[in-house]
């Protein structure tokens, strides 16, 4: 969710935005692809992918939502944790609750990066 977000809301030209996750699942969880979609973005084409160091490399910042010990460490990336309740098997109500809460984190995030287009 957060990765779509970023990519719609920030310039592509400035940054851009990949997800992977410590634990991926084999595709993307139905309620978050039925969340994604009533917020007019269609999801179901994504395939899950495991966070690495070396997938993380190349970035400027890591992003986790509650990894911990399993997020990779990769020297000089800067790191920023959001706490996020996960939304896989949750009520749709949460799905959505958790949802806007990354949308809205998500925009904080590319304003105070200066990421808008």
């Amino acid at each position: 969710m957060a990765a779509a977000f970023f990519n719609a809301l920030a310039d592509p030209a400035r940054a851009g935005s990949i997800s992977a996750g410590t634990e991926p699942a084999e595709r993307v969880h139905p309620e978050v692809v039925e969340a994604m979609r009533e917020a007019g973005m269609d999801i179901s084409g994504r395939v899950p992918r495991k966070l690495t160091a070396e997938l993380a490399q190349g970035a400027a910042l890591l992003v986790t939502m509650g990894c911990g010990d399993k997020c990779p460490y990769v020297p000089g990336l800067r790191l920023e944790d959001w706490a996020l309740q996960d939304p896989k098997g949750q009520p749709m109500e949460r799905v959505r609750e958790i949802r806007d809460g990354i949308r809205v984190r998500v925009a904080d995030l590319i304003r105070r990066e200066q990421w808008e287009t």
